[in-house]
């Protein structure tokens, strides 16, 4: 048996790689109690996706588990043991408002359930790669320094810029601030790295920024183009928080982000780190996201304007992905912003 373990399997990436391992052949282990839902209400409820995953594949087994619980985990560590081929981590609390009023849940969700899952991996599955889905909160405020000029409908950086073609790992994470949900990453992040470089498992976290894709259920504090393009269609309305709207975000698609998944799976290495997102190939402003809906739907979005950015909120941010291309030659995007724009909205539809 060939088991791939899953946590947050009903969201946007568990769901994507529970499709993808499934139809690989594999047994898949999912680990999803739709906490998702008590952070952002209906909005964020996964049950729907638990019951299609239930219903296409024969080959997955549902835990409806809470991954802060130690004792609940091992017991099915301890029974798959080495039949545990590959973990993803990819459970969290995503939102920076929600971990500003509820600090300690974002804590436990983000940091203690990463290191359950590093010290059950380790005891009972030493061998078995372990990818946790980090993010670029992690550099805090840190690229809202780099010299940015103010376009006609984006924030963009100087061509002669050495982040010109994306932030790379090299861009610092500390001397800045942090939102109380990039700190709470930032410690899973490290913890990972620290499993891999100091216990020799086999880990590697991926700092993504915008992740995209049919699969989403998208809310107003976390899920930036499935909401944007759901409050169109639904209100024709959307709301722009801070920046004019110009800020830039990088997104990828769930699907291309599987396939680094795949990649890493055959050929792992030891504690690394990649930034990982739609690069030059694949970002978009909000203004511009806007635009990308108008001219598809023909709708009129109405935007209203709030002036006070969202804390935590990068002014341009788009991934460098050259290290991990370099790793892995084979991975190739299929997605820019018009396809994965233009799929969430034939899913509406």
């Amino acid at each position: 048996m060939s088991v791939v373990l899953i946590t947050g399997s009903c969201g946007l990436v568990g769901s994507e790689s529970t499709k993808f391992f499934c139809e690989k052949g594999f047994d898949v282990l999912g680990i999803d109690n739709n906490y998702r839902k008590f952070f952002f209400g209906a909005d964020g409820d996964t049950n729907w996706v638990k019951k299609n995953l239930l219903k296409k594949y024969k080959n997955y087994k549902h835990f409806n588990s809470n991954i802060l619980n130690y004792s609940t985990l091992e017991k099915i560590f301890k029974k798959y043991k080495k039949s545990i081929k590959l973990i993803i981590h990819s459970a969290a609390q995503p939102s920076h408002d929600l971990a500003k009023m509820m600090p300690l849940i974002d804590f436990k969700v983000n940091a203690l359930s990463t290191l359950n899952l590093l010290e059950l991996t380790k005891v009972y599955c030493p061998n078995s790669p372990f990818i946790f889905m980090s993010t670029n909160k992690v550099y805090g405020d840190n690229p809202n320094l780099l010299s940015l000029k103010e376009k006609k409908t984006r924030w963009e950086i100087n061509k002669t810029h050495k982040f010109y073609n994306g932030i790379d790992e090299s861009m610092l994470i500390d001397n800045c601030v942090h939102s109380l949900f990039g700190v709470s990453k930032s410690y899973a992040d490290l913890a990972v790295q620290e499993y891999g470089k100091n216990i020799g498992l086999k880990t590697a976290c991926f700092r993504a920024g915008c992740i995209t894709g049919p699969m989403h259920s998208g809310a107003k504090l976390h899920g930036f183009l499935s909401y944007l393009v759901k409050s169109c269609i639904k209100k024709k309305s959307y709301t722009i928080i801070g920046y004019k709207g110009k800020q830039v975000r990088d997104n990828i698609h769930s699907s291309d982000l599987i396939q680094c998944f795949w990649n890493y799976f055959k050929k792992p290495k030891t504690g690394e780190v990649y930034n990982i997102g739609g690069g030059r190939y694949s970002n978009c402003s909000v203004l511009e996201a806007l635009k990308i809906v108008q001219d598809l739907t023909g709708l009129e979005i109405k935007k209203k304007y709030i002036k006070q950015n969202r804390v935590g909120d990068h002014i341009w941010y788009v991934s460098n992905t050259k290290k991990f291309k370099k790793h892995y030659p084979n991975w190739r995007q299929k997605y820019n912003n018009l396809k994965i724009i233009d799929e969430l909205i034939n899913n509406f539809f």
